[in-house]
């Protein structure tokens, strides 16, 4: 099935050089261009794309404004082009925070020095935020949608820290059928136990699923929690500060020989991997390029289960791929819990699907079960 393709951003090179990596790609089309957010917004209404490409910071209407709007009138998938600066970060982190699937780093540099690279880690991007797309857009009859927000007059200005605040809704791909989500959990209440520590590992959705978890649970959380979130180096500190922000625990994007401690969730750092020994020490390690994911979900849980045994609760969330699998299954036979988020409320049910498939899970739940049966477990 060919994958119907948006491309909106300012820059007529930018626009071209994305439409011709995507038209290569014979399983996609690009149907449209758009060089505004306003312009996205009316294409998207016309032409029903299965994803649209977005930049953030576009004259006319920004990219964050247009998605939310895109979310309300249309709902469809959205692969933001970021920055890779802490700026670019807190950006990109609002646009998810509005609607949008994914994300990129937006180098030209890159663009220019490794067109192939470009090219399979951008059609991958969007074939995958494709297929929830196709799984999610049943959900609009049964999910309830927020009313649509009257379009703001078009102005000259581009996204800046001036601009107003994006206002927070669930992103259309998170979204589950108003019936399942009492309904899809395939596990009653957990067991409760003096675990040591709290582990969770997710990709894509992520930082939007983390957010719905890490804020259901209270200060006085009993269990020092560990994050691992496949992301960019220049994200991960601006995501921990916004989760700080956010959650009744502390968030801190984890540094070399942090120390767990009770209600305090520390962040794998991008680019690097983040170990835990018996003393309860964390270890920052250099990336390695022979791996897949800087961080790494499966290299934290290894860690964690030989140090830990059966003292860990793991929680998969959504995310493409199997990362994870392999140090679950260490974990599984130290004798620790493991949790999967379930598919209805995914963004993209692959690293769950995996432990699943595996026979790994002990517990099966919805996006929003999770943060109060972590509370049930350990407190």
């Amino acid at each position: 099935m060919v994958v119907k393709v948006l491309v909106v951003d300012d820059s007529g090179f930018f626009r071209r050089r994305v439409s011709e990596i995507l038209s290569a790609d014979p399983s996609i089309q690009v149907v449209g261009t758009a060089t505004n957010g306003k312009e996205a917004i009316d294409q998207a209404l016309a032409l029903k794309p299965d994803v649209i490409t977005m930049d953030y910071e576009m004259p006319m209407m920004d990219g964050i404004t247009a998605v939310r709007h895109i979310m309300q009138r249309c709902p469809t998938p959205v692969l933001m082009f970021s920055s890779l600066t802490h700026e670019g970060a807190r950006v990109t982190l609002d646009a998810l925070d509005a609607g949008a699937v994914d994300f990129l780093p937006k180098n030209f540099e890159d663009i220019s020095r490794n067109p192939e690279k470009v090219k399979q880690l951008l059609c991958e991007k969007v074939h995958s935020i494709s297929r929830s797309n196709r799984r999610f857009s049943s959900y609009g009859a049964s999910a309830p949608q927020p009313a649509a927000a009257p379009m703001p007059a078009p102005t000259s200005s581009s996204y800046s820290s001036a601009a107003p605040a994006p206002v927070r809704t669930t992103p259309v791909a998170s979204r589950a059928p108003a019936q399942a989500t009492a309904s899809t959990s395939t596990s009653g209440a957990p067991k409760r136990k003096a675990y040591k520590l709290v582990a969770i590992g997710t990709s894509t959705g992520g930082p939007v699923a983390l957010q719905r978890v890490l804020t259901q649970l209270p200060a006085s959380f009993p269990a020092p929690i560990v994050l691992i979130q496949h992301m960019p180096a220049a994200f991960t500190k601006a995501f921990a500060e916004r989760l700080d922000k956010l959650c009744q625990i502390s968030v801190k994007e984890a540094e070399d020989g942090d120390i767990l401690r009770p209600g305090l969730a520390l962040l794998a750092p991008g680019g690097k991997q983040m170990m835990i020994d018996g003393r309860g020490a964390v270890k920052i390690l250099p990336g390695d390029e022979r791996l897949n994911y800087k961080p790494c979900v499966d290299i934290t849980f290894g860690s964690a289960a030989k140090s830990y045994g059966d003292k860990v609760l793991a929680v998969v969330l959504t995310g493409m791929g199997a990362d994870g699998r392999e140090g679950a299954r260490l974990l599984k036979q130290g004798g620790s819990a493991i949790w999967a988020q379930d598919e209805a409320s995914c963004v993209i049910y692959g690293m769950p699907m995996a432990i699943v498939k595996a026979d790994l899970a002990d517990a099966v739940y919805s996006l929003d079960e999770i943060g109060k049966h972590l509370v049930e477990a350990c407190l």
